[in-house]
This record gives C-alpha cells, structure tokens and sequence, in this order.
C-alpha cells in the first residue's frame, strides 16, 4: 500500500507526540513544539488533527501500543516459553533505557499518571493500549497450558510489574529494577513450565 504524503505528515506528528510526551510529559508538550519537532507544515496539525491535542496524544498512544505490540509479537515464535518471550522484551526495554539516558519512558502509564482522571478520551486509549499488551501476553500463556482464567490475570500482574519497573528504573538511573521484575516473572511462570513438561 502506498502511503501518502497526508498520511506521512499525519505519522510524523504522532511519532512527534509519542517521543516528546516520553521526555516532557503529556502536559509538558506543547502543539507548537510537536510541530517544530516534527518538522511539519504549522497548518498541518489541525487539518489532520481538527481535535486538537487529545486528538494527537490518543494517536500517540495509539502508535506506543502498537510497537510495544509488535516487540512481544516479535519476541514470540510458536516454540518460545513465555519466560524467554518476557525476558527479551524486558532486554529490549532497559536497551530502550539504557540508550535514552533513562530519559525515555513508557508515554501510556505517563499518559495514564497525569490524564487519566481528567480526559476520557486519553484514559480510554490508554485502557486500550493495555489491553493491547495483556491479550496476546494472555494468549501466550494459554498455548502453554495455563488455563485462560489464570493466564488473563497472570498476564495483567505481568505487564504491571513491567510497567512499574520500567518507572522506578527510570527513578533510579538503572535498570536493576526491570532485572528484578524479569526474575520475578520466571518465578511466577515457573508452575506453567512444570504443568506443560
């Protein structure tokens, strides 16, 4: 499919958005700043999105939950233990840190942290993007004999627990604290591996 030029000033906003709430914050990024960062038309943000910032900040999450999708995707051949699925996610995670300086976060917890209360809009996008990373997590576990009760809540404390380190690695410069969460999953994944053997 080819893609137009609309559709790639429309991309290049998003990804614009996606990396400066990384670094600011929802409310620390400006419209006028996305615009500079992106190096888009200025009269392009409100054509393609007429809404405004929430607008642009569902899109961003939209375009986070994506790639973090595709990362898990990615890391899951057919014959993968989730173990080993979990761990190059959390390996590409403190890369991602590592590599920002610790400057880089998740944009949907930081989106979730300071919209959440105030915008439905935002807080259901991020519901979403959740969402988005606890199914196939879930499904995974599924193919491996957890029963789907089990694996959807094992998968929800999963994707917390990541999430959470990835915060307190940032906090903390280091990335000990996702080192101690991809330990902990083992643990908690260590019965499926005993009940598929």
């Amino acid at each position: 499919m080819v893609e137009t030029k609309g559709a790639r000033t429309r991309l290049r906003l998003a990804e614009s958005m996606l990396e400066l709430i990384q670094r600011h914050g929802y409310s620390g990024t400006g419209l006028n700043t996305v615009v500079e960062h992106s190096g888009a038309p200025k009269g392009s943000l409100y054509f393609h999105f007429p809404q405004g910032k929430e607008a642009l900040g569902e899109k961003a999450v939209e375009l986070a939950a994506a790639r973090f999708g595709s990362l898990v995707a990615d890391s899951a051949p057919a014959s993968a233990a989730p173990a080993d699925v979990l761990r190059h996610v959390i390996d590409e995670l403190a890369k991602m840190l590592e590599g920002s300086d610790f400057q880089l976060g998740c944009p949907v917890s930081v989106v979730t942290l300071e919209m959440g209360a105030q915008s439905e809009r935002l807080r259901d996008a991020c519901a979403d993007a959740f969402e988005s990373w606890i199914e196939p997590v879930s499904e995974l576990l599924v193919s491996h004999g957890r029963p789907r009760p089990d694996a959807r809540a094992l998968a929800t404390a999963m994707v917390s627990m990541v999430e959470g380190a990835v915060i307190v690695s940032r906090a903390q410069r280091s990335t000990e604290p996702l080192r101690c969460a991809a330990q902990a999953i083992a643990v908690l994944l260590e019965p499926a591996t005993e009940a598929s053997a």
